[in-house]
């Protein structure tokens, strides 16, 4: 077993630690869940590493601290001396990761002790209010938005790419022509995962379920053109995407935003959001 800087590897013969642990808050774990309920703990399957903050085997109820550490950096849990010890080893090795995302208090404790190394970041979003909706929306729901069917990914891709553009603030498309975003969004269209509204062949809303474990379904990707912003299409979309999560599928709805976005969290009060937590983001 690989223990370094007062972390610990975690593996498949922890999983029932890590499941209480990830179940004692699923909202805030939901991209983190996703992962380790489809793939358990191996690293390869995973897709990354899971830690704890402690180089000693895991007793139940005894968790200091968590975090996930593959394409995102995911600090879910763990005070100041837990957090320290993830950046230690986080620094082990070339950063790999594309953000560092999740609770806010986690992820800016993280950050400060990366920043010296990683920084500066492109740009780092806090607070992100995290919000969820465990009921029937509040407002009325678009018959229109619908999943995506996998022969209209050619259609529904520029859209995708125009969100991520002004959402992210990069070209997605960069380095490989687009290859590795194609594929992540053919993906989330074969699982079904992704809705819009078409009219005339022209996507005029557009949302995704990115993570989705087995309580919560992560809302990402919310997306209306400029020229038909204003009209309703938000509010009416994303009541659909959360009534086939809550309705369907049995989940909650869960989302986070910039709280800057003002128009966006107007629109998820009215189908019926609570905040229940906040999230913080670092780009790089």
């Amino acid at each position: 077993m690989l223990r370094l800087a007062g972390t610990r590897l975690l593996e498949d013969r922890d999983y029932s630690v890590v499941d209480a642990a990830l179940s004692a808050d699923p909202v805030n774990s939901c991209m983190v869940s996703a992962r380790v309920e489809s793939a358990g703990l191996d690293p390869l399957r995973l897709g990354g590493e899971l830690w704890a903050a402690d180089s000693r085997p895991l007793w139940p109820g005894r968790l200091q601290g968590l975090c996930f550490s593959g394409p995102n950096l995911i600090p879910l849990s763990g005070n100041a001396a837990a957090l320290r010890s993830f950046a230690e080893r986080a620094l082990r090795r070339a950063r790999t990761c594309s953000s560092v995302v999740g609770p806010a208090e986690q992820v800016l404790g993280l950050w400060d002790e990366l920043a010296e190394e990683w920084g500066p970041p492109r740009d780092l979003r806090s607070p992100q209010p995290l919000l969820a909706l465990d009921r029937a929306p509040a407002t009325a729901v678009d018959p229109s938005v619908r999943r995506v069917q996998p022969h209209e990914l050619d259609r529904y891709l520029p859209a995708a790419v125009a969100m991520f553009i002004e959402e992210v603030g990069v070209d997605p498309r960069h380095g490989d022509n687009g290859m590795n975003y194609r594929a992540r969004v053919a993906e989330l269209i074969q699982k079904g995962r992704a809705f819009a509204r078409f009219e005339h062949g022209r996507v005029v809303y557009k949302a995704e379920i990115g993570a989705l474990s087995s309580r919560v379904g992560q809302i990402q990707g919310v997306w209306v053109p400029p020229d038909r912003r204003g009209e309703g299409l938000a509010t009416a979309g994303t009541a659909g995407v959360a009534a086939v999560l809550v309705r369907e599928l049995n989940r909650i709805a869960s989302l986070y935003v910039n709280e800057y976005n003002s128009a966006a969290l107007s629109v998820y009060r009215k189908i019926g959001f609570r905040r229940v937590g906040e999230y913080a983001t670092v780009l790089f």
